[in-house]
């Protein structure tokens, strides 16, 4: 009998150490992830709003062709950032912007009296100015990865992603020593969507932009198919 007694009393002390281990596991664990937790800012966000300057030039252009002055752009806009790890250093980012960009170059646009458009290719020489540009609301969409934190305001970056922009207003210019012609709203694509690229140290950040459509609606120059689309490279600013 007293073995039995000092049997049930060994397993009672046994089962009372391993649930005073377990209880002090449970305790430590919670101890750490509390501490985790608390060592990311769940509120922290990154680059919300966003400054763009960019120079704008194409792909796919037809023979002949050749890119005349300085073709700018600028953007400017907000991004929502929604980081998707317990770091907050890699994101998903949403935005809406303002563009503005121009091209110049050696297609001479026209119309006829049934606002049919005619693209041709002139000499460099038959000008003094040849440029449309066009303003445009824009939607970014962005996988963002940073080696920020919530305390670090220096860091790196690469956001890869998609932009689709609606162009609301357009005109083009051509000037000679004798003509001078002015268009509202020439025949582009009104979506224009592409590539694009971030990637930079602080604040200073090349920026790539590939368009995947033709800048142009259903534009030929001589019988073929105008399908020049648009190439930029710049610097984006980035800011809280």
């Amino acid at each position: 009998m007293p073995f039995f007694v000092h049997l049930i009393f060994a397993k009672f002390f046994i089962m009372k150490n391993i649930i005073i281990v377990i209880i002090f596991l449970l305790q430590f664990v919670g101890v750490m992830a509390q501490n985790s937790t608390e060592n990311f800012d769940s509120n922290y966000r990154e680059d919300q709003f966003y400054f763009g300057l960019t120079y704008n030039s194409f792909t796919n252009t037809p023979e002949n062709f050749n890119q005349t002055g300085f073709s700018p752009g600028l953007k400017v806009g907000f991004i929502r950032d929604f980081p998707i790890n317990l770091q907050r250093d890699i994101a998903i980012g949403i935005g809406l912007g303002y563009a503005f960009n121009s091209y110049s170059g050696n297609i001479k646009i026209s119309t006829t009296s049934s606002d049919v458009y005619n693209y041709e290719i002139v000499s460099n020489n038959s000008f003094q100015k040849n440029r449309f540009s066009h303003q445009s609301i824009e939607i970014p969409i962005e996988f963002r990865w940073r080696t920020s934190t919530a305390e670090t305001y220096k860091f790196w970056r690469v956001y890869a992603g998609f932009k689709a922009s609606y162009i609301f207003a357009s005109s083009y210019v051509y000037q000679n020593e004798e003509v001078s012609a002015q268009l509202k709203n020439i025949d582009l694509n009104n979506w224009q969507y592409g590539l694009t690229l971030s990637l930079g140290y602080n604040n200073w950040n090349g920026f790539v932009y590939y368009g995947l459509n033709p800048v142009f609606n259903d534009a030929a120059i001589n019988q073929n198919s105008l399908d020049t689309k648009s190439f930029k490279i710049g610097l984006m600013f980035y800011f809280l």
